[in-house]
C-alpha cells in the first residue's frame, strides 16, 4: 500500500526526554521531563506520551466524526480521550499500551462502537501506524 503524503509535520527535539522540542512552525514549543512514574524528577514539561497521546486522540475523534457522516449519523458531540501508557518490554526496551476512550453522547452504544470500530480499522492514520505494533483498546464510555 503506498500513501499519497499530502501534508507533513516536522519537529525537532535535543536532549531526549530532559530536552526540549519545537515544531517548524513554533506553535510546538515545549521543555520535556521524565515523569516521575518512570524514574524521572517530572516536573513543569510535556513528554512524548502526552504528545502522542493528544495527537491521537485528535486524529481518532475526526476519524470517528469522518465515519459518523459516511453512515448518516447525526453527532451532537463528541470526544475521544487517548490513555498512552509505557514500559519496560520483553526481551529488552520499552514499549507503550494505547485505550482510546470514545465518547458520542446520545448515540445507541452499538452504533457507538460500530463508528468507533470502523474508524480504527478502516480511516485513523494512527491506528494503521500501530496495529500490530502497539495494543490499542477501542472502549466506548
Amino acid at each position: 500500500m503506498s500513501t499519497q503524503i499530502l501534508y507533513t509535520a516536522t519537529a525537532t527535539a535535543h536532549g531526549g526526554r530532559e530536552g526540549h522540542v519545537r515544531s517548524s512552525d513554533g506553535l510546538i514549543d515545549l521543555d520535556l521531563k521524565l515523569p516521575k512514574e518512570i524514574g524521572g524528577p517530572g516536573g513543569a514539561g510535556s513528554n512524548p506520551e502526552q504528545l502522542f497521546a493528544a495527537a491521537y486522540a485528535a486524529c481518532f475523534e475526526g476519524a470517528v466524526r469522518l465515519v459518523a457522516r459516511e453512515k448518516k449519523v447525526a453527532l451532537k458531540d463528541a470526544s475521544v480521550t487517548a490513555h498512552v501508557g509505557v514500559g519496560p518490554r520483553q526481551p529488552s526496551g520499552f514499549g507503550i499500551g494505547v485505550r482510546l476512550d470514545v465518547s458520542l453522547p446520545g448515540i445507541d452504544r452499538a452504533v457507538a462502537q460500530d463508528l468507533a470500530d470502523t474508524a480504527h480499522r478502516d480511516i485513523c492514520p494512527y491506528s494503521h501506524a500501530t496495529r500490530g505494533n502497539v495494543d490499542v483498546q477501542v472502549k466506548v464510555v
